[in-house]
């Protein structure tokens, strides 16, 4: 067992939540693995605790925990009614800070819990005005400000099924995903900030509702100051400052406890966009889980996560007002280039408990030579990471640049249950690279391809047994099969993610990347995360891409696609130190077979390197079947990649 890299403070670790529920079940504070093994052994029994430990609120009560266990199709608290809005609003004071509303120019305001629960009601009211009830969807094109969060709890708490995503999508990428909704409302604004401009996305909007010929009226919102033009829109216009200014009283709709809460979207790389359900009670309790026990959230806490409305941490993030919590959104850059520090600065000013953000994020900052603890962050105690896999080099970098006694954990999950697979909690060691734990309530495994558990050595993360928040279904999916496909093809009635990890001897857990890219050189199987960590280390290269192409010849080309730091060239003596970096670092077997300067590495919207679409273009296929362009951040990488593949093909040098 190698030795932690962070051990809790044992006083800090027996006053968490997670602790005092441990305490509850008869079970030590400080045995994680224990805990762990009875949330998944008795996940009635767990899911029944978790239920009693936050009080939820049921209109209803429950028959069973666990009426039908099988995945796809568990039943979970059948009977129950509530409503997720009610809990979100519930335990947020009328004078205190619910929602710090941030941007990347330093200022902000604050949103109060009465102020959110009229402003709510208020919403809530015009849209019943307009015959939105349960099952009517409702649709925002915004960015991350506090008019998402009050359109969403308007929505829930009529029944409404919700949707959003960032204004950063074009109009006809907006469409393929709401379109499919057939919506009720939109609302939009007239725009949001991003490294010191202002993006004007007024014309956007009416293009975009436009699109949806099904809208009764669309909402619109002053966010940065732009006038809404006078002009005719598809459907009647409703002036946000009409709908939130209403004096009601907010009435919360009960609901099955799997009635449809949200509609979360892939990235849609190829193809429409899939729609994911989740209902409001498996969120409810998923949320609560993973916010108040795993992160510690509760009354006078506050999270600032950096995210986009499109990405599944944006729904996490509002989700932080179900435990009491102040939830902080952000308009603009991670790091803006007149501020590139501007998060820590914020998180200092507002005394932030938990900061989040991406591995892309710290390295960045490591680069740009950022020292974040000349900040005050005393306030803070964990800096959570999540978007893919954080390498190891970024674990001595936070302790010494953020502070010693912040808790750096890495969170390992996805849309598809938009929540956590495995991370850490206030009592769990940390070992840099690794994730402490599988979260509790996640029958986590690594299997072998012929459907075996195995520890210390790489196979699919899978789940055996089911979770809540699980997708209730897919939208437009009458007959469950892209549903089956997608998570049960490969292990029947086992959800198959599509990751590559180790569950190590100690019990923490490695990601290497996505199974459908792994490297496999002569039988040897490499996660290419594992490369992109040793590679992005180097100060001379900004970020890489390695991908694994097998060729009509049977022959297997590896190329590394770097894009070198400004002011960097590729040469032959930085090809080497790469490729000697590789060979030390990760694999001596994987090291590349060229190593090509490009001028970018593409993503989906949520910043995923794109991994499988290039290898599919390299590979020859036609680019309207590997990749939808709305969905990938630079679109004329696509064409980059594809030229470069054909190029390789017909005997030309790349």
């Amino acid at each position: 067992m190698s030795t932690p890299f962070f051990t809790p403070d044992p006083k800090t670790a027996a006053a968490s939540r997670i602790a005092e529920f441990a305490r509850r079940q008869g079970i030590a504070p400080d045995d994680y693995a224990a805990l762990h093994q009875w949330s998944v052994t008795d996940l009635e029994g767990f899911w029944g605790a978790v239920w009693e430990y936050f009080r939820i609120d049921a209109d209803t009560p429950y028959e069973q925990v666990l009426a039908e266990e099988t995945m796809p199709g568990a039943r979970w608290f059948s009977g129950a009614t509530l409503n997720y809005a009610h809990h979100a609003l519930r335990n947020l004071t009328g004078d205190q800070v619910a929602i710090l509303a941030l941007d990347e120019t330093g200022s902000g305001y604050e949103v109060t819990g009465g102020q959110l629960r009229a402003q709510v009601a208020s919403v809530a009211a015009t849209l019943h005005d307009l015959g939105v009830g349960e099952g009517d969807r409702v649709v925002g094109y915004l960015p991350n400000t506090p008019h998402a969060i009050i359109a969403f709890l308007a929505a829930a708490s009529l029944g409404a099924v919700w949707s959003v995503c960032g204004q950063d999508y074009a109009p006809q990428a907006a469409a393929d995903r709401f379109a499919q909704l057939e919506p009720t409302v939109l609302i939009a604004a007239d725009g949001y900030l991003f490294n010191g401009t202002t993006h004007d996305r007024r014309d956007a909007a009416l293009e975009l509702a436009g699109a949806l010929p099904t809208l009764k009226a669309t909402f619109l919102v002053d966010h940065v100051g732009l006038p809404w033009p006078a002009q005719a829109y598809p459907s009647p216009v409703v002036p946000w400052q009409d709908a939130t200014t209403r004096t009601e009283e907010l009435t919360c709709t009960p609901v099955p406890f799997d009635h449809p809460l949200w509609v979360v979207f892939s990235s849609g790389t190829t193809g429409l966009p899939k729609g994911i359900v989740h209902g409001h009670g498996g969120i409810l309790l998923e949320h609560l889980k993973t916010l108040g026990l795993h992160s510690d959230l509760g009354p006078g806490d506050r999270l600032l996560w950096y995210t986009t409305t499109h990405w599944m941490m944006w729904n996490l993030v509002a989700s932080t007002l179900l435990t009491g919590a102040t939830t902080c959104t952000y308009d603009g850059s991670p790091a803006p280039s007149a501020r590139p520090d501007i998060l820590w600065d914020l998180a200092a000013r507002h005394r932030v408990t938990v900061f989040g953000t991406s591995p892309q994020y710290l390295l960045g900052m490591a680069k740009f030579g950022i020292t974040p603890s000349a900040y005050d962050l005393s306030a803070a105690r964990a800096v959570g990471c999540t978007g893919s896999a954080l390498p190891a080099s970024a674990y001595p970098w936070v302790r010494d640049h953020v502070g010693g006694e912040v808790m750096l954990t890495s969170t390992s999950g996805g849309t598809d249950v938009v929540s956590g697979f495995a991370g850490s909690a206030p009592n769990t060691p940390i070992w840099a690279g690794e994730l402490s734990a599988p979260h509790l309530g996640v029958a986590l495994a690594a299997y072998d391809s012929d459907g075996h558990s195995v520890v210390d050595q790489v196979g699919e993360l899978v789940v055996t047994r089911p979770m809540p928040s699980m997708p209730l279904h897919f939208w437009n999916d009458p007959d469950g099969t892209r549903y089956h496909d997608a998570y049960f093809s490969a292990y029947p009635g086992v959800w198959r993610h599509g990751d590559w990890i180790t569950v190590t001897g100690h019990g923490s857990v490695i990601v290497h990347g996505r199974s459908d890219s792994t490297l496999n050189r002569n039988g040897v199987r490499l996660g290419s995360a594992d490369i992109h960590d040793v590679v992005e280390r180097l100060p001379e290269i900004a970020e890489a891409l390695v991908i694994g192409v097998e060729e009509p010849d049977g022959g297997y080309w590896m190329p590394l696609f770097v894009v070198p730091a400004t002011g960097v060239s590729l040469d032959d003596a930085l090809r080497e130190k790469i490729r000697d970096a590789v060979r030390r670092g990760a694999s001596p077997r994987h090291v590349p077979d060229e190593v090509l300067e490009v001028p970018g590495i593409p993503h989906t919207r949520t910043g995923k390197k794109l991994e499988v679409p290039v290898k599919r273009l390299l590979q020859g296929a036609p680019v309207e079947q590997v990749v939808n362009p709305a969905a990938v951040d630079n679109s004329d990488l696509i064409a980059y990649y594809a030229e470069l593949g054909a190029r390789r093909r017909e005997g030309t040098a790349v």
